[in-house]
């Protein structure tokens, strides 16, 4: 088909969708207008992707399905086109056209990646001799080639190109012009925050600079699920590759450990971050359909964990240990926990009623809350005894932001569950408070080293 044909049979469906939702009585001209307009900006983003138009559309009345139940009822009684049209339909020449370069952007910076933690080696940064270097350094090394791939594919604007690479210039200065001594807290803290700050500056690129919108940041929060599922199976299809190489090499004499640490790993796991970006990207519809299914298996199991824990601190009296290893432990549990809540949110149907597992998921933010509280008390109990260091004054930090959301999140689940309170309100808090957790990353990176003496 030429552009016109497309924009012709996507203006067609668009107003066979439209006389649909106005046939229901109950629904005003005024909200079939805004509900379009949603519509229309659904499809112009998915469209930007490289999806057909008539991908696009139906996939943008599927993700319009959990907004009202009418455009619900209008994807089921369209499933059968949605599935015919993914799987059957022949794509144009410009839709094909677009696809090979989507295809080539992504092996192009994926072998960026890849040269990009090799390329220090060039200038006596090798993993063996450097490891300090990378320690600083990997977060930039493997996701500026991920929101290049973002910018090209997203064709963004020079503002934001701007903003993009002034971002992550601030983050090279952070990480190399301080002067950290290799066993320091602040260095650890550095290789920790920066890439969670970075990650955020992706979501810019990702956003294509729309970053205020919080339909943009929740879409966000739903690729950063699938990313990171794309990516842990890539990675078991890697340790496979890795063990099949060792074993080969070794049975004809050759020991394959240098080949594999220095240039399959890097390499390798460097690609991968852009790999999984454009699967997510090339099979949006598809991956879409494990994030209720991955919220329902995992949520009740971190449940009964947390409830464990309180139980067992409860029972044995035992005061949490706040050395840095726990303190890291106790955080990646309550992260995961906020990660789980989040992917809910972003899977769920905003109009649909509170059930069973909306009161597990308010069991589980209630858990964490009440583990965070413990974290909080003895953290600031070492602090009065021993004094504030870097590690202790970020954990602070971190348990704070988690404590302000984890509370909030609870008090609007619970007017939820009892149906006193719109689903909606807890899921713009969320797309709102994303910011936030960029901000505290920027302050331990920048703000924290000479703060502390760089200790």
């Amino acid at each position: 088909m030429t552009e016109n044909e497309n924009d012709t049979e996507l203006e067609t469906q668009i107003a066979e969708w439209r006389a649909y939702m106005l046939r229901r009585r109950a629904v005003s001209d005024a909200d079939v207008d805004e509900l379009e307009d949603h519509l229309r900006e659904r499809v112009t983003d998915l469209t930007g992707t490289g999806l057909h138009p008539d991908e696009a559309f139906l996939i943008a009345v599927k993700r319009m399905g959990r907004m009202d139940e009418l455009s619900r009822e209008f994807a089921r009684e369209h499933s059968d086109r949605l599935w015919k049209q993914l799987v059957l339909t022949d794509e144009d020449a410009s839709a094909s056209a677009e696809r090979r370069r989507g295809l080539l952007v992504m092996v192009v910076c994926a072998a960026l990646g890849a040269l990009a933690v090799k390329l220090p080696a060039l200038f006596g940064f090798g993993f063996d001799d450097s490891a300090e270097f990378y320690v600083r350094n990997l977060g930039l090394l493997v996701l500026a080639p991920l929101a290049l791939y973002f910018a090209l594919r997203r064709d963004t604007g020079r503002g934001t190109a701007a903003a993009l690479i002034g971002l992550f210039a601030l983050g090279a200065v952070a990480a190399n012009a301080y002067p950290f001594d290799t066993d320091s807290q602040s260095i650890v803290l550095t290789a920790i925050h920066l890439p969670i700050a970075l990650w955020l500056v992706v979501g810019i690129a990702y956003a294509a600079g729309d970053w205020r919108s919080g339909q943009r940041r929740m879409d966000f929060i739903r690729f950063t699920g699938e990313w990171f599922i794309y990516l842990v199976l890539i990675g078991l299809g890697g340790g496979v590759l890795t063990g099949i190489t060792v074993g080969t090499f070794s049975a004809i004499g050759i020991d394959a450990e240098t080949f594999i640490s220095e240039w399959l790993l890097p390499c390798g796991g460097a690609a991968a971050v852009v790999v999984a970006a454009w699967l997510v990207e090339a099979k949006q519809s598809v991956i879409e359909n494990m994030a209720p299914v991955l919220t329902r298996v995992f949520t009740p199991l971190f449940a009964v964990t947390l409830v464990a824990v309180l139980v067992a601190i409860a029972v044995t009296t035992n005061a949490i240990d706040v050395e840095r290893d726990m303190l890291i432990l106790f955080d990646l549990l309550l992260v995961v926990v906020l990660a789980l809540v989040l992917y809910s949110i972003s899977a769920r149907d905003p109009g649909a009623p509170a059930g069973v597992f909306d009161w597990m998921q308010l069991a589980l933010v209630v858990a964490a809350l009440l583990i965070d509280v413990l974290v909080l008390v003895a953290i600031l109990g070492r602090i009065t005894e021993f004094g504030f260091t870097p590690n202790k004054s970020a954990a602070l930090g971190e348990n704070l932001v988690l404590f302000v959301n984890l509370a909030w999140s609870a008090w609007l689940y619970w007017t939820v569950v009892r149906r006193r309170g719109r689903f909606a309100r807890l899921e713009r808090w969320q797309t709102d408070y994303v910011p936030v957790y960029a901000a505290w990353a920027w302050v331990v990176v920048l703000v924290f080293p000479p703060l502390f003496a760089f200790a």
